[in-house]
């Protein structure tokens, strides 16, 4: 018998198997979406149920007459006809292949093939298709979208976080490193909140809370520690959700603002210096008008007081005029100050032996008032180019208002440092109360003073003639002291 005899002889065989076999589930296939055939051991199409009409879009009468592969997708065949040889040899397969439909258009299937075996010899092959083509395009959608969100993620100059419900890092975009100093393993499995200023935990916490619980998205900026210690500005734009686990998961965008931040602080602190620079040309002119116009007869009143014979009682009284009439011109004299530059005489100074000198001028008071001055010179002392009398006057000024800050005595403690090749600091501190923080924003203005029979002016006189020395002052307080740093160049 020839080969074509046989093959014919095994399709009847196989059609009457179908017959006899699956016509009590003939309903099943019926209603079943999936795509249910049968294939000869020549490739042809023997059963098929409703669902291969709708899913081919060929009648059952127009596929019957052809081969599978006559609907597989070209780039499909050789591989298809390999799975149906081989489960023609006794192993189920399982694959996804295209097809296309009587339109033209593909679909995806799933397909499962198995063999049929009658008599313990193999006479066709069963089939089991499921379209996946929604399913394939979802997939691919969301390979798409997952490639998008790592491509976003990898090459943004913001910095891309996942947490979880503590505030753990599950994910940490790259450029951390970039940031941060940190590389993303570093971060990974680490606390966020061990990486916030102690300042700012607080706050963050109570956000991170809302994000969660309350508000899904929040923005808010924080300083954040790099790798080196230091603490840069970040804003922190947080969007929670839950994932398939109903597990809770924080999405944040973290962006450097730290240039912005201290762009702004630079302007505000350019308009202060301008506000200051205003009420210094105001207190100067004012300063020159009130020094002429009252040191005039002041002079007269002076020397008619002297003239005058009096009893010893009315001395008394006469001396204590005199007394204020001499508070009064030393007064004009630092008004004068404010109101014209001084002739500076300037000279190469050791600026250890010029504090040395100031520290023995003020210990009489400071011993009497039970402080202690301590100096301390913490670098290769360098040489500076300045008018040794007006900074001894600053010098004196200092100590004094520190003295003062400590009735009940205290410390006073000089140090010096060389910040680099160009400039030194030289700051002066005390473990007095402290200068109040509403009080600190105005030191150094015409007139104001903490001190009851203060002028206000001995800072402002102290800065002008620090500020004609090409320096520049900081003053920092708490309540456990105040600091006061003067730069000064070197040379």
């Amino acid at each position: 018998m020839d080969s074509s005899a046989i093959l014919i002889e095994k399709r009847n065989i196989l059609e009457k198997h179908l017959k006899d076999g699956l016509y009590s589930y003939q309903s099943l296939f019926a209603c079943n979406s999936d795509a249910i055939f049968a294939i000869d051991l020549s490739g042809y199409y023997v059963f098929l149920n409703p669902a291969c009409e709708q899913i081919t879009g060929y009648s059952q009468e127009e596929i019957a007459k052809k081969k599978f592969i006559e609907v597989i997708a070209l780039e499909d065949v050789a591989r298809v006809s390999a799975y149906f040889y081989q489960a023609l040899e006794g192993s189920l397969q399982n694959y996804d292949c295209k097809i296309i439909q009587k339109n033209g258009q593909s679909v995806d299937l799933n397909v499962t093939n198995l063999p049929i075996t009658v008599n313990g010899e193999i006479i066709g092959v069963y089939g089991v298709a499921k379209d996946i083509t929604e399913i394939k395009r979802k997939r691919h959608r969301l390979k798409d979208s997952e490639e998008l969100y790592r491509i976003l993620t990898e090459n943004s100059m913001d910095m891309i976080v996942k947490t979880d419900a503590e505030g753990n890092f599950i994910y940490v975009s790259r450029v951390s490193e970039q940031i941060l100093g940190y590389t993303p393993t570093e971060l990974v499995g680490q606390s966020s909140i061990e990486y916030i200023h102690k300042d700012d935990i607080d706050r963050y916490l109570l956000n991170y809370h809302k994000a969660i619980h309350i508000q899904p998205k929040s923005l808010d900026t924080y300083r954040m520690r790099k790798k080196d210690g230091s603490y840069i500005y970040m804003e922190i734009l947080s969007n929670s959700y839950r994932n398939s686990n109903k597990e809770v998961r924080v999405i944040s965008v973290l962006r450097d603002i730290s240039e912005r931040i201290n762009a702004d602080l630079d302007r505000k602190r350019t308009e202060q210096l301008l506000l200051n620079s205003e009420r210094l040309s105001v207190a100067g002119q004012l300063a020159a008008g009130i020094a002429h116009e009252v040191r005039n007869p002041l002079t007269a009143i002076k020397g008619f007081l002297q003239l005058l014979n009096v009893s010893q009682e009315q001395k008394d009284y006469i001396d204590i005029i005199h007394s204020e009439i001499i508070r009064i011109e030393m007064i004009l004299t630092e008004l004068l100050v404010i109101a014209k530059p001084q002739a500076m005489k300037t000279a190469k100074t050791n600026l250890r032996e010029l504090i040395e000198g100031v520290k023995t001028l003020i210990d009489t008071q400071a011993i009497m008032t039970n402080v202690q001055i301590e100096t301390i010179y913490s670098s290769p002392f360098q040489e500076i180019i300045c008018d040794e009398n007006q900074l001894k006057q600053v010098f004196i000024n200092f100590l004094k208002n520190s003295i003062e800050a400590m009735p009940a005595g205290g410390k006073i403690t000089i140090q010096t440092e060389c910040m680099d090749e160009k400039e030194i600091v030289i700051r002066c501190i005390d473990t007095g109360s402290g200068i109040p923080p509403e009080h600190l924003k105005r030191i150094g203005e015409p007139f104001f003073t903490t001190k009851e029979k203060g002028t206000g002016l001995g800072l402002l006189v102290s800065k002008k003639i620090i500020e004609n020395h090409h320096g520049r002052i900081q003053i920092d307080s708490d309540e456990n002291g105040t600091s006061i740093a003067v730069i000064l160049p070197i040379m």
